[in-house]
C-alpha cells in the first residue's frame, strides 16, 4: 500500500471514530484526564459496560486513544497525534483558502 493511501485509510479510520458523538465525548473525557476503563465506563451510565468496550476500539483502532496495562486495570489515555494529522491535513488549509477568499472578496469590494 503506497504512503498516501495508507494515510488515508488512518484519516478514514480517524473520521470514523469522530462521527459519533458518544465517541467524541469519550475523548473530551480523555483529554481532562487519563482514567481506566472502569472509570470511563462511570462516566457514561447511559451505556452498557459492552457498549462503551466498543467504542473504546473504534477509538483505539484509530489510534486516538491508547490503553496500557497496569496490574488489573487498564489506563486509558488520549493520543492526540492523529487529530492533530487531521488538523494539519484538512482544518488548517481549509481555514486558509477561506481566509484568503474572504481577503480576496474584501479586495475586490473595497
Amino acid at each position: 500500500m503506497s504512503s498516501t493511501k495508507a494515510s488515508d485509510a488512518e484519516d478514514d479510520r480517524v473520521f470514523k471514530a469522530l462521527a459519533s458523538a458518544t465517541r467524541r465525548r469519550m475523548l473530551d473525557a480523555l483529554r481532562a484526564s487519563s482514567c481506566t476503563t472502569g472509570e470511563l465506563c462511570g462516566q457514561f451510565p447511559e451505556l452498557d459496560r459492552t457498549t462503551v468496550l466498543q467504542h473504546l476500539r473504534v477509538l483505539e483502532n484509530a489510534e486516538l486513544v491508547t490503553g496500557r496495562k497496569v496490574g488489573r486495570e487498564r489506563h486509558l489515555a488520549l493520543a492526540p497525534l492523529p487529530i492533530r494529522r487531521i488538523h494539519d491535513r484538512w482544518i488548517g488549509e481549509y481555514a486558509r483558502a477561506a481566509v484568503d477568499l474572504l481577503d480576496r472578496l474584501d479586495q475586490e469590494g473595497a
